[in-house]
């Protein structure tokens, strides 16, 4: 236990939270003394890490896609069921089915990454406001892009959505005070599988543009992340953290 305050006995929701980031984010959360419902497609997969992450008193794996209006509601209901409160919300599910220039989008693959990427996370918002956060309050962080940021070439419409979760983040932050704090953070790359094209096979070469000089780990983005939802950030609101290892001090990512 690394003892950052108000997280202990919390019950959060991380969606996209097999494996990759939102794993990441759910084992710093557990380990601070928090239980999780953590979502995702794949029921083996969910059930592996609930495993990871302590077994049942700690986590529960709720399978289904994000963007299902019906998952969201089952998996909110089961986090106040199970757990007894739902305090904490990280909307990690993010998508990038398509590669390439913007004149050239199949425009089914844009309203397929804009209803994932903002719609369902405002659609998680709205559950977990419903259930329990209107009376009780809460923290909620939703995990964008540093290419919501600044553009990026041949995924400039993923960056778009996620410069779009970045807007709604603001805007949430400014409806839901002071009871509820909504927060953002904005990685550059992370070694996940989402990631690989990115890095495998020249991880060396991928790193050496960035100041620090290596790709992000999941428990970089856990660690901001937990800290965003803990009491230490309590003034903190509306804000997106770029987590970057200061590659958008040169310019590119």
């Amino acid at each position: 236990m690394t003892g950052l305050r108000g997280l202990a006995g919390k019950t959060a929701i991380v969606t996209g939270a097999s494996r990759g980031i939102g794993l990441g984010v759910a084992q710093r959360l557990v380990d601070e003394g928090a239980r999780v419902v953590i979502t995702a497609r794949k029921p083996e997969a969910l059930a592996e890490a609930v495993e990871q992450l302590g077994g049942a008193a700690h986590a529960l794996g709720v399978p289904g896609n994000a963007g299902d209006a019906e998952h969201r509601r089952e998996a909110v209901a089961a986090a106040v069921e199970t757990f007894g409160s739902l305090d904490l919300l990280v909307n990690n599910t993010g998508i990038n089915p398509a590669f390439g220039l913007l004149t050239e989008l199949d425009l089914d693959a844009a309203h397929k990454i804009m209803d994932v990427n903002v719609v369902a996370a405002l659609g998680w918002v709205q559950e977990a406001h419903r259930a329990w956060m209107k009376q009780h309050g809460g923290a909620v962080v939703n995990v964008s892009s540093l290419s919501g940021v600044q553009p990026a070439p041949f995924i400039a419409f993923y960056g778009a959505s996620k410069a779009a979760l970045i807007s709604l983040t603001e805007s949430l932050a400014q409806e839901l005070g002071p009871g509820i704090r909504v927060n953002a953070v904005a990685p550059a790359v992370v070694k996940t599988r989402f990631a690989e094209a990115l890095y495998v096979g020249r991880e060396e070469e991928a790193a050496a543009s960035y100041p620090l000089k290596r790709l992000g780990e999941t428990d970089d983005i856990g660690s901001l992340v937990a800290f965003l939802l803990s009491d230490e950030a309590s003034w903190l609101t509306g804000q997106t953290v770029v987590a970057d290892g200061g590659i958008s001090l040169m310019g590119q990512h």
